[in-house]
C-alpha cells in the first residue's frame, strides 16, 4: 500500500522511518515511492516455513546468515531502500548492522506476494535485485502454490508443489520440497 503521490529520495524516506509513529510500520522504499508492507498470517507461516529450513541447513553448514524484512540499500541508488521478506548473506565479513540499513544487497532474496501486490510488481521486484547483485531469487505465489526461482545467469524456473526447491551455488546442498512451504 503506497502511502504518499510524489516521489521521495532515501535521505527523506529516513526521516520518514525515525518519526515515532512509524516506528512499528514495514516500510520501504521502491522507485521513490513509499510502500508499506501489510503481511498476513499466510504470508508469515510461508516466510516462517522457508526461513525456519535456511536455518536449520546453516547450522551444520555455516556459510552465512539469514534474516526476515532487513532493510537493503545500494548506495548510489537515491530512491530503493528494500526490504525482502527474507535475505541470506554469504560474506559473514561484514559486522552485523544493528541500525539502519545494509548498505549492500543479500546473495538469495525471498519475496512471497502479497494480496495486494500484481505479478508484475514481483518480477519487478527480482528483476532488480539482480541487477544489484543478488545472486538467487524466490518467488513465491501463495494463491497458486509455486516458487519462481530466478538465477543471475538470467535462468527463470518455475516450480510447483511436485518439486524441490534448492540454494544451487548460494546455498550448495540446500533443498527443501515446494509442498512444504505452504504447510500451515
Amino acid at each position: 500500500m503506497a502511502i504518499q503521490s510524489r516521489q521521495y529520495t532515501v535521505a527523506e524516506f529516513e526521516q520518514i522511518l525515525a518519526e515515532p509513529e512509524n516506528s512499528e510500520r514495514l516500510l520501504e522504499l521502491v522507485n521513490g515511492e513509499i510502500i508499506e508492507k501489510m503481511p498476513t498470517e499466510e504470508h508469515g507461516i510461508i516466510v516462517l516455513n522457508i526461513g525456519g529450513e535456511i536455518r536449520i541447513y546453516l547450522k551444520t553448514n555455516p556459510i552465512g546468515r539469514v534474516g526476515v524484512e532487513i532493510r537493503h540499500r545500494n548506495p548510489e541508488d537515491d530512491y530503493n531502500d528494500r526490504l525482502p521478506d527474507i535475505s541470506f548473506t554469504a560474506d559473514i565479513t561484514n559486522p552485523v548492522v544493528t541500525k539502519g540499513v545494509v548498505l549492500r544487497f543479500p546473495d538469495l532474496a525471498v519475496e512471497v506476494k502479497s494480496p495486494d501486490v500484481s505479478y508484475r510488481q514481483m518480477r519487478e521486484k527480482a528483476e532488480y535485485y539482480l541487477a544489484n547483485g543478488v545472486k538467487l531469487v524466490w518467488l513465491v505465489y501463495p494463491e497458486k502454490r509455486i516458487v519462481d526461482v530466478y538465477r543471475a545467469d538470467g535462468e527463470i524456473q518455475i516450480l510447483n508443489e511436485n518439486d524441490s526447491l534448492d540454494g544451487g551455488e548460494v546455498l550448495p546442498g540446500f533443498s527443501m520440497p515446494v509442498s512444504d512451504i505452504f504447510k500451515s
